[in-house]
């Protein structure tokens, strides 16, 4: 164990089960949002995750996102050295021992592809669901990690991302935006019979996602240090301010504050501040957070407008969230909190890596999910037939439902 701290250990094993705990808090609070018929099929969506993604992160996930960067393709992806975590047991990451540092990663890699199934909820194929989510690990999510966390070409550009605004949260929210539009729209869209059938659920998997996300953004300092104190403190700062300018925008636009504004104002919040969260002080995640809640309400009603159907917003809040958090670092950065500065101490130095790293890991994420979407569809369907999307998938996908009362 020669050069581990064993402190620094401790406090990202740690962060690695809270970021694991975020995904069944992600399972409820998307489940209390579709409608008692499909509550158990939302969820699954997410649980299976945890299950699939950990198998193909240990086989090749993890050595594609972060093997050595070496040879002709080193910038792009990583090398195979870690092939079934080869390697892993024994290595080190800085202060970490590397199964540490790559069982953390792992957690990251789990739910980010549950995030997308907000979008297309009631209406994919589990089985159609399975094969994207592995696909989609291995060809968007590995990659991407590798360009920005595992030292590939948009890192050595200078692009900063702290804890997923583009890894994660842009990166999912593109692929949810392309299965919006492939699937197309539920077929009662528009009916104003479909709404959360349980918001009590939905705000017990806020808090268990809010509780989970200090692991996320804190534990990303890879370290118990002023940095990891810092992303904490953002945290909190950036998802209360969320959650009550979301409500004010609530208020002043329908009369009403309600309990799901609450909730979804939190987690935008959250998924703002989240790339940002150590490098900014914490006046600075407060302006984060009130943003977010005004903005990401703003983007939420939009997508009436442009016509698709994003069924739990993952497009207005994660994808407008986590582009705006990567582009706040521009301009927020405090260089005595995480070594860079923003056009606030008068650097421009992050303006255009920001903007190169948005726009690459956006349209690659889109443009891939697409294609994936459409060879998917063709060869094992994509869409459930509309009499079993009548019925709900719970019973038809599952042969359960979520309650027998």
């Amino acid at each position: 164990m020669a050069g581990v701290n064993a402190g620094d250990t401790a406090f990202v094993l740690v962060s690695a089960a809270l970021v694991l705990f975020m995904t069944p808090g992600l399972a409820l609070f998307y489940g209390g949002m579709v409608r008692t018929k499909n509550v158990l099929s939302m969820m699954m969506q997410s649980v299976f995750a945890i299950g699939t993604i950990t198998v193909v992160w240990l086989l090749i996930g993890y050595t594609l996102a972060f093997g050595p960067a070496t040879g002709p393709l080193g910038s792009f992806i990583g090398g195979l050295d870690h092939v079934g975590f080869a390697g892993v047991l024994g290595g080190r990451t800085g202060t970490l021992p590397m199964g540490a540092f790559a069982i953390y990663q792992c957690m990251f890699a789990i739910i980010t592809p549950a995030l997308m199934t907000g979008a297309f909820a009631e209406r994919m194929r589990f089985r159609s669901w399975a094969i994207l989510s592995v696909l989609w690990v291995l060809l968007v999510y590995a990659p991407v990690a590798h360009w920005i966390w595992g030292g590939g070409w948009l890192a050595q550009l200078g692009v900063k991302d702290f804890a997923g605004g583009l890894v994660v949260h842009a990166s999912s929210a593109a692929a949810a935006l392309a299965a919006a539009i492939v699937l197309g729209k539920r077929i009662d869209y528009g009916n104003p019979d479909i709404a959360p059938h349980n918001l009590t659920m939905t705000l017990l998997g806020t808090g268990i996602l809010w509780f989970g996300w200090f692991g996320f953004n804190a534990g990303s300092a890879l370290a118990a240090n002023d940095q990891a104190i810092a992303a904490f403190i953002a945290t909190q700062v950036a998802a209360a301010a969320g959650m009550l300018t979301w409500l004010l925008a609530e208020r002043f636009h329908t009369g009403r504050a309600t309990t799901l504004g609450a909730a979804t104002g939190a987690v935008a919040g959250l998924a703002t501040v989240t790339p940002a969260s150590g490098f900014v002080s914490p006046l600075g995640a407060l302006v984060i957070g009130m943003c977010a809640g005004a903005l990401c309400y703003w983007a939420v009603l939009l997508k009436d407008r442009l016509g698709y159907d994003d069924s739990l917003d993952v497009v207005g809040v994660h994808g407008a969230g986590g582009v705006f958090g990567t582009l706040a670092i521009a301009v927020l950065a405090v260089n005595g909190i995480g070594g860079v500065s923003g056009l606030i101490e008068g650097s421009t130095a992050l303006i255009v890596p920001q903007l190169i790293g948005t726009a690459v890991v956006v349209t690659y994420s889109f443009g891939l999910t697409w294609v994936m979407l459409k060879a998917i569809e063709k060869v094992f369907g994509l869409r459930v037939a509309k009499d079993v999307e009548v019925q709900g998938l719970d019973v038809t996908e599952h042969a359960e439902v979520g309650y027998s009362l």
